[in-house]
């Protein structure tokens, strides 16, 4: 059952330039207990994807239309007053950046103190034993609660962040980037505890992140972002085996595997496109090797290629066989404008 669905969400930002569409006609669901990937290049929309869910957009940004549902309510219709009910009591971030989060001037105990107290209402002893309950859940030494952010390390500071987010049970969690800053050590700890919290608390996390390994030890269901749109989506296992878009098979060759050494890693050569005067047709297009002149002037839907496997592709059909040509390096030297 989902939790959380997308229905053609459209931000908008106002630019001196003219008008950009960040996430463009963004369909996609989360399910109750289940960790999405959210996985693209940067710029591709994904923190403002995660930002529109809770509406804390910037002043030049806009929901321009779609439908936000959670728990069956429409969040993008909800008068503000209204949508604060749900803001960390319901729906948590850890933002990107986290570790900078944190307020330098205040011990971490009152940081917590203030989230349980203002927001939720707890008394100063209920605070204090939740704020002991959380630094346990998050595997932080609880002694940590009369240290300021400076004294801590960055495991520390991304496990305080973690927490604060948790404090008030929510059933969402939106993590963006939650461990880009940290050391591949760290990484995986945290990686470890945030799989672990989803399964013991029952809770929803979009992971959003740029790289494709944190995707594959993490979430159990991934969508490939690409230029505003959804390019890909599906079970981590199998789009990662097959994947059905030719931008999926690029970012796969452009990490390493330790399951398929390649003697050297191939890039996907130019850039995603100017998001305020997007190609008509594919939007990948214009760095994909496959491309035909369908995709260069009709955008392709999202489709349901079979139970639970989307793709926005033309020659989807065809991937078996574009899976094996995309392993030849020399195929994504193609032109770029």
């Amino acid at each position: 059952m989902a939790i959380l669905a997308l229905e053609d969400l459209r931000v908008e930002y106002r630019t001196a330039r003219g008008t950009s569409a960040a996430v463009d006609g963004v369909t996609l669901e989360v399910r109750e207990g289940e960790v999405l990937g959210l996985v693209g290049e940067s710029g591709c929309g994904k923190t403002t994807l995660g930002r529109a869910i809770i509406r804390v957009l910037p002043r030049n940004a806009r929901i321009a239309g779609g439908r936000i549902v959670f728990d069956g309510v429409d969040l993008a219709a909800l008068p503000e007053a209204e949508m604060n009910r749900y803001r960390w009591r319901s729906i948590a971030m850890v933002p990107q950046a986290a570790m900078d989060s944190l307020d330098p001037v205040y011990r971490l105990g009152d940081q917590f103190n203030e989230v349980l107290m203002v927001t939720g209402a707890l008394s100063r002893t209920d605070a204090r034993r939740r704020s002991l309950d959380l630094c346990d859940l998050v595997g932080l030494d609880r002694r940590r609660l009369g240290s300021y952010p400076h004294e801590l390390s960055g495991g520390m500071k991304q496990r305080a962040a973690i927490a604060l987010a948790l404090a008030l049970r929510p059933r969402l969690l939106l993590a963006d980037e939650p461990v880009t800053a940290l050391d591949v050590v760290v990484q995986h700890r945290i990686l470890k505890r945030l799989r672990a919290l989803a399964a013991e608390l029952s809770l929803s996390v979009i992971l959003v992140t740029h790289d494709i390994s944190v995707v594959a030890q993490t979430c159990d269901r991934m969508a490939v972002m690409y230029a505003g749109k959804i390019a890909e989506a599906g079970p981590t296992p199998d789009v990662f085996a097959r994947p059905r878009h030719p931008y999926t098979m690029g970012l796969e060759n452009s990490f390493p595997n330790l399951l398929r050494p390649q003697e050297t890693l191939i890039p996907i050569e130019g850039v995603p496109p100017d998001l305020l005067h997007p190609p008509p047709g594919c939007r990948f297009a214009p760095r994909c090797p496959f491309a035909i002149d369908r995709c260069l002037g009709e955008s392709p839907a999202l489709r349901e290629l079979e139970p639970g496997r989307w793709a926005a592709c033309h020659r989807a059909e065809e991937a078996g066989a574009l899976r094996i040509q995309s392993q030849e390096a020399e195929r994504w030297r193609v032109p770029v404008p």
